[in-house]
């Protein structure tokens, strides 16, 4: 394949997302491989900064424009993309794992006749082939996917590729009006929890699960999180309680997330909930039972009562800071 690759960037109320970042230099590193180039795509009205990810590879970033577009809308964006990728005689295009392209990659790879490899944590290329690496079995094991289609889709998961630092080179920005249709389906409104972090974006995250006992008890995952800059995730059992909204659910049928730190209050392990976390980079758990299967996959482990451990964990961060 040394055709082009493109990469999307996700925006959300003209702001470049993290996860952004990260698809735009696993890109960039992709294209080195293959011996082509890499550039970036961005849909939507305003956007800030869109030249900033020539620091991370990109040499050149088309901004697809439209007032129409200051939503998200599936069918509009995929046309879109189509029409672009075709264009740009380009062979492969890079999305980040988030709930939009998680929307977007599958449709834009049935639309192009593309073999799709989603929610990845390696990519490399040999001689013209992409290989991407991917958790299966819930996470319990990891397999090679070689893309032998002349097109690929690829969806890379938060937080696993490090964008390191920019370079601080600027990427040439065309702006390019484009005309909408009618859309069949767009967003209308998005809910934001507060200023809280999103679990599936941050480095760090502390959870808390169903040996906190009750909803109060949250207080005490709330306040070690606050004193580490953390976001706030739960269990299912947790979330399924009503302790805690759905939008913090780490697990199979919640968020997937890969921190530097995962922080394990309270949580047994579960397999679904271990789906979830366990490519975390460090993963720290507190529970009073020795035997629950948190404990093989973490990296430090207090066999304890989070009611006594938690309030020294936070009492030492304070002295520390």
């Amino acid at each position: 394949m040394s055709e082009k690759v493109l990469v999307f960037l996700e925006q959300r109320n003209g702001k470049l997302k993290k996860a952004s970042l990260e698809a735009a230099k696993a890109g960039a590193d992709l294209a080195s491989k293959l011996g082509t180039e890499a550039e970036a795509v961005v849909i939507g009205n305003e956007i800030e900064a869109p030249e900033s990810v020539g620091g991370f590879g990109i040499k050149k970033v088309t901004h697809l424009k439209n007032n129409g577009l200051e939503d998200y809308s599936s069918d509009v964006y995929k046309n879109l993309l189509v029409d672009f990728f075709n264009e740009q005689n380009a062979g492969c295009i890079v999305f980040g794992n988030t709930a939009m392209g998680k929307d977007l990659a599958p449709r834009l790879s049935a639309k192009l006749d593309a073999g799709a490899v989603m929610d990845i944590i390696a990519l490399d290329a040999d001689g013209g082939t992409i290989t991407a690496t991917r958790p299966v079995y819930a996470g319990k094991a990891l397999i090679d996917v070689k893309v032998t289609s002349t097109k690929a889709v690829i969806s890379i998961r938060p937080n696993v590729f490090n964008t390191g630092e920019s370079t601080g080179e600027s990427a040439e920005v065309v702006v390019k009006e484009v005309e909408v249709p009618e859309m069949k389906s767009k967003v209308t409104e998005i809910k934001k929890a507060g200023d809280k972090l999103d679990v599936s974006e941050a480095e760090i995250i502390v959870s808390g699960g169903r040996g906190l006992k009750e909803a109060d008890n949250f207080k005490l995952v709330e306040e070690l999180a606050q004193e580490l800059g953390a976001a706030v995730g739960a269990s299912r059992a947790v979330v399924d309680a009503g302790w805690r909204p759905h939008s913090e659910q780490v697990g199979q049928t919640g968020k997937t997330v890969s921190p530097n730190l995962y922080i394990a209050l309270g949580i047994s392990g579960a397999i679904q909930h271990l789906a979830g976390m366990r490519s975390s980079k460090y993963i720290v758990a507190v529970n009073k039972d020795a035997d629950a299967p948190i404990f093989q996959i973490a990296d430090y482990g207090i066999t304890g009562d989070v009611f006594e451990v938690v309030p020294a964990l936070i009492e030492e961060i304070k002295k520390n800071k």
